[in-house]
């Protein structure tokens, strides 16, 4: 038998491939943040189950800004934790919402909700449209810093810890390309 081998990547040009040649249409991305921002409420949703407290008017709103040339979309879902933005944000093609999903059913939980995003890559189609992007989060747990990530492309991105808590929920914030 052979030796086993690992595969080797290249970061960069892994993301300019997910970018520049995954989906056709530009307008995707609009559909994958929206789908992402409904499973983070689908996510608190189930949560609410459970404890009443996390129950509220679920919303996701998308803010164009022409002056600023941003598109902010924003839900008050789940959120999410610095921990859980380097995990499902920052590890390409690791999506959250399978291992809730696993999760669930590890827990032989009947009340499975329908969730979308099961690849983990569809965020990364806003930066077909963007030259940065800015995600903003709060998690639900009432412990939980609120933490932003940018990143402009390349294969590096930027955690930080907010001081000031924000509202339960994630906001997105694309800072749009020249030509979109």
């Amino acid at each position: 038998m052979g030796k086993v081998q690992t595969f080797k990547t290249e970061v960069s040009q892994l993301l300019d491939l997910m970018i520049n040649s995954l989906y056709s249409n530009k307008d995707i991305f609009l559909r994958e943040l929206v789908a992402n921002a409904a499973d983070a409420i689908d996510k608190a949703r189930f949560e609410g189950l459970t404890n009443a407290a996390h129950n509220r008017e679920w919303a996701i709103r998308i803010e164009p800004d022409k002056d600023n040339k941003t598109l902010k979309i924003i839900d008050n879902g789940i959120g999410m934790t610095e921990d859980e933005v380097i995990e499902n944000i920052g590890t390409i093609a690791k999506s959250g919402t399978k291992a809730f999903l696993k999760q669930l059913e590890e827990n032989k939980n009947s009340d499975v909700p329908e969730l979308i995003g099961q690849f983990g890559v569809g965020f990364y189609s806003a930066f077909m449209v963007a030259d940065k992007v800015e995600i903003f989060t709060q998690s639900y747990k009432e412990d939980a810093k609120a933490v932003r990530w940018s990143c402009d492309g390349s294969p590096e991105y930027e955690m930080q810890e907010l001081e000031e808590k924000r509202e339960r929920g994630t906001q997105i914030v694309l800072h749009l390309s020249d030509d979109c």
